[in-house]
């Protein structure tokens, strides 16, 4: 283990008055042996939260105050734009992740090369119907789409390298599909068993009205990881059926126009424009996509890869 490299634990905090206290002193018994940094966001807290910290913080600890409650994937976001940590860790605040598994992921990452160490709550202490069994579901689901196999997706005790950690590119709700956000970046991830407590104080901030938000961002992860960077793959093609399927419908019934047959009315008529439309309108998108990718990369001067690393003969 390199003794010299700083590790920087982030953790977002909303409305965890009661658990600041054995938190702090939670992960100073098991960082001892480590140099680290602990990096605390308050997600705009109603209770006494900020408070607590003011009073427990030491010398090791930085409190970021966010202006309100904007959600744990922009408190997580602020907490990893103010690490300088060479390996950043993020946390739950609720006691819920052990702080005494970091010193092992940080080990495995170092040993293993991995760019990434998920934590996968082996034994986790939560309800069965209402966290439990969504969770499987969800996880079985991310896993089979993204085709990034990890266990635990859900785990927010996760250790990454800070070049991955810094170009993540947060906002909305992506905390949750950070491994498949990783590996877009060509990190090596894997993954380890960590202690997991039942809460103590306060309320859970998950539930089942989570379903939706995930699934939408889960249509954006797909997007991303398949066709961000050429859209037309995706436009292109749905474009050529709807423009075939128009023009196959609009065949018979020219066909059947030449037989006679009266059009007025006819509802395939309608459904021929339509697919036409259609198909006219995504081919326009996907070449309007196209545009803006260029122009993304090309304005922004952001490569169209990733270099892990350079190697020159000496």
């Amino acid at each position: 283990m390199i003794a010299n490299e700083l590790i920087s634990v982030v953790v977002p905090l909303y409305n965890e008055a009661e658990n600041v206290q054995p938190l702090l002193e939670r992960i100073r018994t098991a960082l001892t042996a480590l140099r680290y940094e602990l990096i605390l966001v308050d997600d705009g807290s109603r209770d006494a939260t900020v408070r607590q910290v003011r009073q427990y913080a030491d010398a090791q600890t930085k409190l970021v105050v966010l202006a309100r409650n904007y959600g744990q994937t922009a408190a997580m976001a602020a907490g990893i734009d103010a690490a300088q940590g060479d390996y950043i860790v993020t946390l739950d605040g609720d006691l819920q992740n052990d702080p005494a598994d970091i010193p092992a992921m940080h080990q495995l990452a170092q040993t293993g090369d991995w760019d990434v160490v998920a934590g996968n709550r082996a034994n986790r202490q939560d309800g069965l119907l209402l966290r439990k069994l969504p969770s499987r579901l969800a996880n079985a689901l991310i896993r089979r789409l993204t085709g990034v196999y990890i266990d635990d997706y859900g785990c927010t005790l996760k250790l990454f390298r800070r070049d991955i950690a810094k170009n993540l590119g947060l906002y909305g709700d992506m905390h949750r599909f950070i491994p498949p956000l990783a590996v877009l970046q060509g990190a090596r991830i894997t993954q380890m068993n960590v202690r997991h407590h039942p809460r103590l104080h306060g309320a859970s901030k998950y539930g089942l009205g989570r379903i939706g938000p995930v699934l939408s961002d889960l249509l954006l992860v797909l997007f991303w990881q398949r066709y961000f960077r050429r859209p037309m793959r995706l436009f292109g093609p749905l474009a050529a059926v709807s423009l075939l399927a128009g023009a196959g419908v609009s065949i018979y019934l020219l066909i059947q126009k030449l037989m006679g047959a009266t059009l007025g009315g006819n509802s395939l008529l309608l459904l021929a424009a339509v697919l036409l439309l259609g198909g006219f309108q995504l081919l326009a998108f996907g070449l309007i996509a196209e545009m803006q990718m260029r122009t993304y990369h090309e304005s922004a001067h952001k490569p169209t890869y990733r270099v892990r690393e350079i190697i020159e003969a000496e």
